[in-house]
């Protein structure tokens, strides 16, 4: 008698033999198709025969010593096995583990019978190869993330009609009662719709919990909002790593505004810190008489971008880039609370003797990260100076007033002849963040 194992060889050795003979390449569009196809459904009953197995693993009992089946093979726990038998990652062998406690079908103590799976008609599909187990998975985890608030009628009832959906069919009003059966009915009897996807089992669902747990949402939002937060982690690689969780609606305003400002039609949000033109300034009038930029052609941009209107940054910088101008808008507006009798005002620290000379180093207040002189020279441009006088001993002797570089008459005239800001050839956007730049003078005796 051929065993399991057997039979499963034979097909991976056809399988190696379809490879090798390198056939697939010269197949027709048709027959490619087709192979597609197919290939797909030993997928999926390579994927039940998987689940299937670990499924059949019988559970130690607890505190009877006894060596579980992962540690007879030398491993922890069953994710580890998994991991080294399927070749997968800690992911798929998650997955595999979820897929196989749905439908595992545990023992009758007194009668040594297996009793039904918790999803019997969702398993069956699986067998039949209706299903893999990204659909499965699909389909259970909307209802088991309800399972207290959703009953095992109404499960049952719920995994009829996914099984159903998942093999084509339009209704299943198998198992229904008369009120259910009755608009089953109404429904176009005996047609069938494609297998569904995933996706589709994933939202047929979402849908069936709804209607299972209307009052289902406030839980969950009980949940999310002790779950919402951010947290700032240790600097590192000259970053700051953020990690939290944002409430739906916060994390949908916050999409609307990187909408707003990533669209084509406007400009997008400006660089942070400083970027230096070339040596090499190119001259206005030239560059209008010519119709370009270094006298190249119209649809022509040079190759070393010297005005830089190409812009290299990645959607995720141009989000952080976003966030910053934000966070600068929120702290310039009315609304925003003070904080020392004045709007929350990013401080950044340098000695004058390095922002002079260019080099050294700056301090930002609240993150104990140092920054380069050139986020100093932005923030002095687009903010205000502070200049602060110590003697020898640290003391405080000399504190003038705040001012920004230029003021906001000399800003709006130099934004009219350049477009830019050129001081220190820096190309700054001049809606830039409100802060302060302390330059540190030191008073010799």
């Amino acid at each position: 008698m051929t065993t399991p194992v057997e039979m499963l060889g034979q097909t991976a050795a056809d399988l190696d033999a379809l490879l090798r003979s390198d056939v697939v390449v010269g197949l027709p569009d048709d027959a490619k198709m087709q192979l597609l196809r197919v290939a797909g459904e030993v997928q999926r009953r390579v994927e039940a025969l998987v689940v299937e197995t670990v499924a059949s693993v019988d559970a130690r009992p607890a505190g009877s010593g006894a060596v579980a089946f992962c540690g007879r093979f030398g491993c922890r726990t069953m994710g580890e096995l998994l991991q080294r038998v399927l070749r997968t990652d800690a992911a798929g062998a998650g997955r595999v583990g979820k897929a196989a406690k749905a439908v595992r079908r545990e023992v009758e103590l007194s009668s040594g019978v297996r009793l039904p799976a918790r999803w019997p008609a969702m398993r069956a599909a699986m067998l039949d190869g209706a299903v893999g187990v990204a659909g499965l998975l699909a389909a259970t985890g909307p209802v088991e993330h309800a399972p207290v608030r959703v009953g095992t009628a109404d499960r049952l009832l719920a995994d009829a009609e996914l099984a159903a959906y998942a093999r084509g069919c339009a209704v299943a009003a198998q198992g229904a009662d008369d009120g259910r059966r009755a608009d089953a009915d109404a429904a176009v009897d005996g047609e069938e719709a494609p297998p569904a996807t995933p996706e589709d089992l994933r939202t047929l669902a979402q849908v069936i919990v709804q209607y299972l747990d209307p009052d289902g949402a406030e839980p969950a939002d009980d949940i999310a909002m002790r779950a919402r937060g951010i947290i700032l982690g240790r600097a590192k690689d000259g970053v700051i790593p953020i990690r939290g969780g944002l409430l739906p609606e916060v994390a949908g305003q916050l999409q609307r505004i990187f909408d707003a400002y990533l669209n084509p039609r406007v400009d997008g949000p400006s660089a942070p810190g400083v970027v230096f033109q070339p040596s090499v300034l190119v001259d206005h009038d030239e560059a209008a008489s010519t119709g370009a930029v270094g006298g190249t052609g119209d649809d022509v941009l040079p190759s070393d971008d010297p005005a830089r209107m190409v812009d290299t940054r990645s959607r995720a910088q141009k989000q952080h880039d976003t966030l910053a101008a934000v966070l600068g808008i929120a702290a310039r507006h009315d609304e925003m609370p003070r904080l020392g009798g004045a709007a929350p005002t990013l401080v950044v620290t340098v000695t004058a003797d390095d922002y002079i000379a260019g080099r050294g180093w700056a301090h930002v207040d609240g993150i104990d990260v140092p920054v380069s002189v050139r986020t100093a020279a932005h923030i002095a441009c687009a903010g205000g100076v502070r200049r602060v006088l110590f003697d020898p001993a640290g003391r405080i002797i000399g504190i003038d007033t705040s001012d920004r570089i230029f003021s906001a008459h000399q800003r709006r005239a130099i934004t009219l002849r350049d477009h830019e800001c050129l001081v220190r050839r820096e190309r700054l956007r001049f809606d830039g963040c409100h802060g302060l730049a302390f330059l540190r003078y030191l008073r010799l005796p």
